[in-house]
């Protein structure tokens, strides 16, 4: 009987981190929650604490912690509650503990994810923003401290689904390994066929109604303006070792292909499955075996069809801008990442328009001067000025 593996949950309260604690809870002999660590959600953790006994729970600060303290106050839960990114950066390196899944949403998961990659843990990676703002140094320090990384976006789990072995346990160059291209699909969000001159009037409430999946709001809009995409064709990038050229984005509304390998006999891998987190999620719990993810199985005698489509740029902008950022260097996809939180938080928040996410995006990246950012100082820093650049733009009103 193989040990129980000790997993820290980083982003327990959004959803990534309730699917990774269902799939969790189907498997107890094989895994246990060492720590949660959230953002300002007390009441949520509380409830999640008390279900699942970790040793430490992490809130984002000290208001949110006290919260938690006392919402635990009465209950038999044992849990001991820490605050800041500092603790739950210790808590991912942490001798007991064998897996960590990075799902803090933005840059703030950044610090603690490479706290675990340093202490060599497997780094189960939801934040895509970690390879989005600090890819070669993220990647080298992977290597150099012997840390297991398995990607958790459905994509890029799908990716590696469909790779040779050979690729899923070293590095190396695709075409070495016969591989000819990846296909990064995307369901082209809610606005796949929506009249481009009514993308301006786009409420909030329109962009977080995702056809396929149920996600956060800012991932929600992301996948909605494409730039999750974008973001994600920077991720495969790294997590890959390939060049921009060596990546396609392919529409495919339904979203059941949740990407594809093509290799240079002609064949072409495809991994399929229902929308739902938990497949990827179960899949880098346990590789290289497989658990219960608590997914229904694929009804193929219920598919109307299957349909795939290049991606309008014009009604995508933000994925070319991305692509286009990729391939200028790591200070421009740093860039572009810290824009656009501030550029989709301002649009939640009522003070631009959908439409003007890009243009946020575009003016902060074309305003950026330093694109050649390499050390971890020069890249938080690269990311603090785009930060300040894209909050003068929304409050501009750029025109």
């Amino acid at each position: 009987m193989s040990k129980v593996e000790q997993l820290v949950v980083l982003g327990a309260t959004g959803s990534i981190g309730l699917s990774t604690l269902d799939v969790v809870s189907r498997n107890p002999e094989r895994f246990a929650i060492f720590a949660l660590a959230a953002g300002k959600n007390a009441e949520k953790m509380a409830e999640l604490c008390i279900a699942h006994q970790p040793k430490f729970a992490v809130m984002a600060d000290q208001h949110a912690a006290k919260a938690l303290q006392h919402l635990l106050a009465n209950s038999t839960c044992k849990t001991e509650v820490l605050a800041g990114i500092e603790a739950m950066s210790e808590l991912a390196a942490h001798v007991e503990v064998d897996a960590v899944m990075s799902a803090i949403v933005g840059a703030a998961g950044l610090l603690p994810t490479l706290s675990a990659v340093e202490a060599g843990k497997k780094v189960l990676l939801a934040n895509k923003e970690s390879l989005v703002m600090s890819g070669q140094l993220f990647i080298d320090k992977v290597k150099q401290h012997g840390a297991t990384l398995l990607p958790i976006d459905s994509e890029h789990n799908a990716i590696f689904q469909c790779m040779p072995a050979s690729l899923q346990t070293a590095s190396g160059l695709l075409a070495d390994h016969g591989v000819s291209k990846i296909l990064l699909t995307g369901s082209g969000g809610p606005f796949l066929t929506r009249d481009l001159a009514t993308l301006p009037s786009v409420t909030v409430a329109e962009a977080v109604a995702h056809p396929n999946w149920s996600m956060g709001q800012k991932i929600s809009v992301d996948s909605a303006t494409m730039m999750n995409k974008g973001l994600e064709f920077i991720e495969a990038k790294w997590l890959f070792n390939c060049h921009a050229s060596d990546i396609e984005v392919v529409i495919h509304p339904q979203s059941i292909i949740h990407s594809m390998v093509q290799y240079k006999d002609g064949s072409v891998l495809a991994q399929m499955g229902n929308p739902d987190m938990r497949t990827p999620i179960a899949h880098a719990l346990a590789f290289p075996e497989r658990v219960d993810g608590g997914v229904k199985p694929l009804d193929f005698s219920q598919m109307a069809d299957f349909t795939f489509t290049k991606p309008d740029y014009a009604r995508y902008p933000n994925l070319k801008l991305a692509i286009d950022a990729c391939e200028m260097g790591q200070g421009a996809t740093t860039t572009i990442n810290a824009a656009n939180e501030i550029a989709v938080a301002a649009f939640l928040g009522g003070q631009i328009g959908f439409t003007d996410i890009y243009r946020v995006n575009a003016e902060t990246l074309n305003a950026t001067q330093n694109i050649n950012v390499q050390t971890l100082d020069e890249i938080l820093a690269c990311d603090q000025a785009a930060r300040l650049k894209a909050t003068e733009f929304v409050k501009r009103g750029i025109n």
